[in-house]
């Protein structure tokens, strides 16, 4: 399963993304919520969506999140902040809380209704 993962921190962005694919996801890595849309126009075998909610430009994360369940309703949904959300997010997506533990995102994903990683390590 492909795990579509937008955050603008660098530092995080490759710790998260490394950390996924040694549980055996097959992950792309952006830093915006336009460079996601613009993966999910183009790789319909996206299964989830992970995104921080505060990124830079025009658009949020809960606001990508959002627009991915109306155009995108099978991609599940798992979003982070280290400031807590003022809402749910959608589709019983779920929420993690930075800083996480790599068990905790796998779980998140799980809660989603993600699939659990195929060949991974963990």
């Amino acid at each position: 399963m492909l795990v579509l993962l937008v955050e603008d921190e660098p530092l995080v962005r490759w710790i998260a993304h490394e950390g996924l694919e040694d549980a055996g996801y097959e992950v792309v890595a952006v830093e915006s919520a336009e460079e996601a849309l613009k993966v999910l126009r183009s790789r319909p075998d996206v299964g989830v969506l992970f995104t921080d909610v505060d990124m830079p430009g025009g658009l949020d994360g809960l606001s990508l999140a959002d627009q991915v369940h109306r155009a995108w309703p099978a991609v599940k949904l798992v979003v982070t902040s280290g400031r807590g959300i003022d809402r749910e997010v959608p589709d019983d997506g779920a929420f993690l809380n930075k800083p996480y533990s790599f068990d905790d995102l796998q779980t998140a994903i799980l809660n989603a209704g993600g699939e659990a990683p195929k060949g991974g390590t963990s």
